[in-house]
């Protein structure tokens, strides 16, 4: 997409698109595969290759169109996982649900897993470390040549909460975002083939991830595609507890994260990613029709 294109589509209120993934009337969601046994809310539940193919053809029934299978937990305090580890939880998963027609992406920091991913069939690479985090990441996907989500990113999860220093959060995830957006294309990456991720909750505290939501308009200005991972984070469960919901745990959050679905589609999001797909589609769907043009 050229400069001039991105501007227009800006102007018009249409969702920026990357190359190579679904063109919609609305914003995409893509569905959260953890196989993990340690994630913040569902750690454990598709741990084991079988269920991890179930819930991911699953996710994609109900409408998912991407489904993201990731095999590291990035919650605070997390520590790394042996790469071969890695590899084993989510090549096979990734394969399977490929074959089966479903459209995957692989939720990784790693360059390893990220190419042997795109080997087995996976169609986006979803790094949440945006390259920081593996120096090897930008070439690798420069020569795999498919789209690449980089997050907004300061720090690993054992330490990414001491980060969370902001003067003006809005105008420093931009401007880091946009130097991250220069490196990687002086690596080689396809500049129509990024998408930029705010990383809500990544070196970030309630105020901060409330602040970037309301300020998507800004980050839009960059003139690549946004997508929100917001779903049953810890920003929502304080705001359910500050208007009297009481302390709701990360798997009682998917209507209050549906919210946000809407809030971020509404404001020109390309994607949300999400655990409940079906509560997430009906709201971008919504947005969508309360977006639309009329006479």
């Amino acid at each position: 997409m050229s400069t001039t294109e991105s501007a227009a589509a800006r102007r018009s209120g249409t969702y920026l698109r990357p190359e190579g993934l679904p063109r919609r009337d609305r914003c995409l969601v893509m569905g959260i595969l953890n196989v993990t046994p340690d994630s913040f809310s569902d750690g454990g539940l598709y741990a084991q290759t079988r269920q991890a193919i179930d819930r991911g053809l699953d996710l994609a029934d109900q409408g998912a169109d991407i489904v993201d299978v990731g095999g590291e937990s990035t919650r605070p305090g997390a520590r790394p996982v042996a790469l071969a580890e890695e590899l084993a939880r989510t090549v096979p998963v990734v394969r399977e649900l490929a074959r089966a027609g479903v459209r995957v992406s692989i939720d990784t920091m790693h360059a390893a897993v990220a190419r042997a991913a795109v080997e087995a069939g996976a169609c986006l690479i979803n790094d949440v470390s945006g390259g920081l985090a593996d120096p090897d990441m930008a070439s690798t996907v420069a020569a795999v040549g498919v789209p690449y989500v980089a997050t907004h990113w300061r720090a690993p999860s054992k330490e990414m909460d001491r980060h969370a220093d902001y003067r003006d959060v809005v105008a420093e995830v931009t401007a880091e975002l946009d130097v991250r957006v220069r490196q990687l294309k002086a690596q080689g990456v396809d500049p129509d083939r990024i998408v930029l991720d705010p990383g809500l909750g990544f070196s970030k505290r309630s105020e901060h991830d409330w602040t970037l939501l309301a300020g998507l308009g800004t980050l839009r200005r960059l003139g690549f595609p946004l997508l929100v991972g917001a779903s049953r984070k810890r920003f929502i469960g304080a705001a359910l507890a500050s208007g009297g919901a009481g302390d709701v745990p990360p798997a009682g959050r998917d209507s209050a994260t549906a919210a946000v679905s809407a809030l971020a589609a509404a404001a020109g999001a390309f994607c949300v990613r999400v655990h409940d797909v079906h509560a997430s589609l009906d709201a971008v769907r919504m947005a969508a029709a309360y977006t639309a043009p009329r006479r």
